[in-house]
């Protein structure tokens, strides 16, 4: 399969991206097209949809073996499960699926793009299509949820300290509580004392989770802005 399309996120590495797309609705990520791809009449029409699939590689999860069961994160990583019955990134094929908001739409002739929202890529994911999402048949509202529902609702709740408001600016610290709720956290770790880092969107972010609440320790700017 080629390539058409590269995601451009604000997460540098994979610690930190939300475990499914949707579920920090403030995320935005620029969907560039490769060179041969970049016609404006491929899109055509994609501005009359509100939300789109993308079917993507699990770029950083390649591996020659693959395994019949996993452990899913949101069971503690203790459950095993069979491959086909989990989103896990280790599958035969790394392909991943994303029901992402459309909220841009840059028609550019030489470079077009598309801005999303909601999504859950690493900066650089390679992107292998891009299809509308339809309510009328993409959408079912009495499917079962099988073994997720048992944690569907689970949230952290996210403090920052006044002394950290004022070094992010007001749109990143929304996509930032989004990230945190989602407790970003190996399953396996319960260690409260533990403080845990990554990069988000120009930042160095430290945080630790205490019982339900996920506390924000510091933030370090690493690079300029990033106009993703």
């Amino acid at each position: 399969m080629k390539i058409v399309a590269r995601a451009h996120s604000e997460f540098p590495s994979k610690f930190g991206i939300p475990r499914q797309s949707g579920l920090a609705s403030a995320l935005r990520t620029r969907i560039v097209f490769e060179p041969e791809f970049r016609n404006v009449e491929a899109l055509r029409g994609i501005e009359e949809f509100s939300h789109l699939w993308l079917i993507w590689d699990f770029s950083e999860a390649h591996q020659e073996q693959w395994s019949p069961t996993v452990r899913p994160p949101r069971l503690g990583g203790n459950r095993r499960m069979g491959v086909f019955a989990t989103r896990s990134p280790f599958r035969p094929n790394p392909i991943g699926l994303s029901c992402v908001e459309l909220v841009e739409v840059d028609l550019n002739p030489k470079s077009p793009t598309l801005l999303v929202g909601g999504a859950d890529l690493m900066d650089g994911t390679p992107i292998y299509d891009i299809k509308p999402y339809l309510l009328t048949t993409d959408c079912h509202p009495d499917a079962s949820k099988g073994f997720t529902q048992e944690h569907e609702n689970y949230q952290l709740e996210v403090e920052i300290p006044d002394t950290i408001v004022k070094k992010m600016p007001t749109e990143k610290l929304t996509k930032l509580r989004e990230v945190l709720a989602q407790d970003p956290r190996p399953a396996y770790h319960h260690d409260e004392s533990r403080i845990y880092g990554f990069p988000f969107d120009g930042y160095e972010v430290k945080f630790s989770v205490n019982g339900n609440k996920a506390i924000l320790q510091s933030v370090k700017r690493l690079l300029p802005p990033k106009n993703v």
